[in-house]
């Protein structure tokens, strides 16, 4: 029996993104069909590297032609990725998505989280930046080794000035942190903060970018208003803690991105202190602060559930030593970085492909 292209095509028809709810071949994620005898290759092309169906979707690409083409086919599949963007946004240079990290309050590890996504994306291979733009707690200088660092700049043939960021642990990194001296208060009112902000975002060369993390100060101000109305917003991550008081401010923050003058995609809430599990009990979780407190906001919203981040003495340890702990693969801190990136990038694609029918 002879294998054609339309035969292997006609297959994988039947094999639907389960996300954006098309067939792989109407969404053209398939790509460089090759076919010898009964050699049948291609590339899967996904809107993220970062994709939690990857397996699946291979598996079923493999099994829908073995099924409807040819049983004994042998088949090779090229898995790559092609990170979308919003098409109803002016994109910012070469940024692809603006996700912003929010909280309603501080001290819910914001900044960790942030951190954590950011080497989590990158290590599934996206191009990622960091900003932090927590003007009065800027975090990722500690967090990533880099207290006292200062950023380097060049001059373009227009002669304007870039900042150049600061690139570790494959992310390219700025703060406001690395501006200050880490000892002094900055005493700045909220347009001076605006500005220094968008200098950030404009002034700096941040070349070809999938994503950009921005992890936000805590509440709902001058610099949460100033990045939603001045830059093309992806979407935006909230994170909370489960006890009650985190709870009721993290609803305010919410409600602030759904608001019409802000309007700015909700991509899900991560519940940071999740629970406590000791080694000696791995099987054991104790909710400290209590149950399913982000599942409930979630829900309340309509918003995705993105997951939990346990209480674990290693984040901490990691944070202050400049190595976040996304960096220790394997570690079950790691991989609930990793599980959530992989939605958070699933939840980014899912809207680009709703504006872009829109």
């Amino acid at each position: 029996m002879t294998i054609s292209n339309e035969q292997v095509l006609s297959a994988l028809r039947n094999v639907e993104d389960p996300d954006l709810k098309k067939d792989l071949v109407t969404l053209n994620m398939i790509k460089d069909l090759i076919i010898e005898g009964k050699k049948v290759s291609f590339t899967l092309e996904l809107t993220t590297p970062a994709c939690p169906l990857k397996d699946m979707l291979r598996n079923a690409c493999f099994n829908a032609v073995r099924h409807f083409v040819d049983k004994e086919a042998e088949i090779h599949i090229n898995i790559t990725s092609r990170v979308t963007k919003p098409a109803d946004s002016t994109q910012l240079n070469n940024i692809k998505n603006i996700i912003l990290v929010s909280s309603g309050k501080g001290g819910v590890g914001k900044s960790t989280v942030a951190s954590n996504l950011a080497i989590s994306l990158a290590d599934d291979g996206a191009k990622v930046g960091l900003i932090d733009a927590d003007i009065y707690g800027p975090s990722v200088p500690i967090m990533f080794g880099l207290v006292g660092a200062k950023p380097s700049a060049r001059e373009t043939e227009a002669g304007k000035t870039l900042i150049l960021p600061i690139e570790k642990f494959g992310i390219k990194l700025l703060s406001l942190g690395f501006f200050s001296d880490p000892d002094q208060p900055v005493p700045w009112r909220g347009p001076m903060a605006s500005n220094a902000v968008k200098q950030l975002f404009n002034d700096t060369d941040w070349g070809e970018l999938d994503y950009l993390i921005v992890d936000l100060p805590p509440g709902t101000g001058d610099i949460h208003i100033t990045i939603t109305q001045s830059f093309p917003i992806s979407g935006a991550v909230i994170v909370t803690t489960p006890q009650q008081v985190a709870l009721a401010d993290t609803r305010k923050g919410l409600a602030m991105f759904k608001m019409p003058s802000i309007n700015v995609p909700v991509l899900g809430v991560i519940e940071n202190m999740s629970y406590f599990t000791p080694d000696e009990l791995p099987d054991n979780k104790y909710y400290i602060f209590g149950k399913d407190g982000g599942k409930i906001l979630a829900e309340s919203f309509g918003v995705p559930f993105l997951g939990e981040i346990p209480i674990e003495q290693h984040i901490t340890e990691a944070g202050d030593n400049g190595t976040p702990i996304a960096l220790n693969k394997g570690s079950k801190s790691s991989l609930a970085f990793s599980g959530i990136a992989g939605r958070i990038a699933q939840q980014v694609a899912v809207h680009n492909a709703v504006s872009a029918n829109c």
